[in-house]
């Protein structure tokens, strides 16, 4: 997957000095119902042992990460910051 390749690497070339940890991608296949279409194409994951990390990194990189996904897609990207809770 060209995405995987070059926009996730892209990321971690540019985020890695900035305290990232891993990246992940899920590749949407389908929706909760039985023949609904997923409501995302991709989800690319990001994660930083801490939200300061990624604050600075896409402060300093952001513009040309977030430039990049029009190399991929023209849907426009939905940005979510969370954290990883274990239960």
């Amino acid at each position: 997957m060209v995405y995987v390749n070059r926009h996730m690497k892209l990321g971690r070339d540019r985020l890695t000095s900035f305290g990232l940890v891993r990246t992940e991608v899920d590749k949407g296949m389908a929706g909760g119902a039985p023949g609904a279409p997923a409501p995302f194409v991709a989800i690319g994951h990001v994660y930083f042992n801490a939200l300061d990390g990624f604050r600075k990194g896409m402060g300093q990189h952001g513009k040309e990460i977030m430039g990049d996904i029009a190399n991929y897609t023209d849907l426009q990207p939905v940005i979510q910051i969370s954290e990883v809770v274990v239960g």
